[in-house]
């Protein structure tokens, strides 16, 4: 499964034979896609209004763009569903007594009606070859962006001006993720500072839609990596860690939560904070504070 996500990853970020032999099936994608779209537009198929303002923050490409951080970021601490079908978990939130509801991945989920629509875009990588599935990394096309209220670039700041290639209807927004302490897995509280295993070798495991990011991170950081990268939402067992050393674990959160059943003290997780820029994450919030203030 691995191998194939490589492949397909070096079809939609370059612009080989393979991505132009699929390019009718992209064709065929993205009519199905526009009519889908314009049957909920039109009322023939019916979305769910929930009683409390729905923020949506997806992405437009397969793979990992870093939204998921961001949602935590902004929802830490809250009532969490876990729910294919978006608008069953809508319903279910509805009964806790919350007053917004913030979803992670659901942007072509239009059987939930939503207030605002929050994009997040991997700055570095960008939407590939601009391709649709399966052709291309996209879901739907760029010119979505014309209708999303907020573009959030993960891993673009305030001094980069060709950031307006990608812009919402409201804000662009810059975001940084911000490598936080190691946390033990499995084994008690256990705290550790990143720079312990700096100029150190540590096995990298990642089984998300972008390990490179994860395993760059490290590198950053100044450790020494050696990289073992599933694929995305991988179930881990322990035969997928029998390394012929003792070497240190890191993971990502996502990762983490599937190995705790089995983690030794070898197993570190690596959480990761969101850095907006100050005054466009401002902005943000003050608009999901709004809708909050309409609803009251």
């Amino acid at each position: 499964m691995r191998a194939l996500e490589r492949r397909l990853n070096a079809w939609w970020y370059g612009d080989g034979l393979a991505s132009l032999l699929l390019a009718p099936l992209a064709t065929l994608f993205a009519a199905v896609t526009a009519v889908r779209r314009g049957l909920y537009r039109l009322g023939w198929l019916r979305a769910y209004r929930a009683s409390v303002p729905v923020v949506v923050i997806g992405n437009l490409s397969v793979g990992g763009t870093g939204k998921s951080p961001l949602v935590a970021h902004l929802a830490t601490g809250l009532p969490v569903v876990v729910s294919p079908e978006r608008s069953a978990g809508a319903r279910l939130l509805e009964t806790q007594g919350i007053d917004l509801i913030l979803c992670d991945d659901g942007l072509q989920h239009y059987a939930l009606a939503r207030d605002l629509e929050v994009v997040v875009i991997d700055f570095a990588r960008g939407f590939g070859n601009g391709r649709l599935l399966p052709a291309g990394p996209l879901r739907e096309g760029p010119n979505r962006l014309a209708s999303v209220d907020v573009v959030v670039l993960n891993g673009a700041n305030e001094m980069q001006a060709d950031r307006s290639a990608w812009r919402g209807r409201e804000a662009t927004i810059g975001m940084q993720l911000v490598p936080q302490a190691l946390r033990g897995i499995g084994q008690g509280s256990r705290w550790q500072s990143l720079d312990r295993f700096v100029g150190h070798p540590v096995h990298a495991v990642a089984g998300i839609g972008h390990p490179e990011r994860f395993f760059a991170t490290l590198r950053a950081a100044g450790l020494t990596v050696v990289e073992h990268a599933f694929a995305d939402h991988h179930a881990y067992s322990a035969a997928d860690f029998a390394f012929a050393d003792r070497l240190p674990i890191l993971m990502t959160t996502k990762d983490a939560v599937k190995c705790r059943s089995f983690a030794d003290e070898r197993f570190w997780e690596l959480p990761v904070g969101v850095r907006l820029v100050p005054e466009e994450g401002r902005a943000l919030l003050d608009r999901i504070d709004a809708l909050c203030r309409r609803k009251e």
